[in-house]
């Protein structure tokens, strides 16, 4: 999961930043966190694009299956 990877590495940053008084430190932690929030939200929807892929497939398959036996007991 990179976008979890992305979220921790960012809040060391800011937490480095905060108590370093660096503020462009800690702005870079609350980037990386940004984009790292963005990266998990992508990375959930693929995943539940794949799986609604897979189900549509799925139903495909057995509505086919269907005509074929369906067609096959008619001869």
């Amino acid at each position: 999961m990179k976008g979890s990877t992305e979220v921790v590495k960012g809040r060391i940053k800011e937490a480095a930043g905060v108590l370093t008084g660096n503020d462009e430190l800690r702005a870079q932690g609350q980037t990386d966190q940004a984009v790292g929030h963005v990266k998990q939200a992508v990375e959930k929807g693929v995943r539940q694009a794949e799986e609604s892929g897979r189900k549509i497939v799925d139903k495909a398959r057995n509505i086919a299956q269907k005509a074929v036996d369906k067609a096959k007991s008619r001869h």
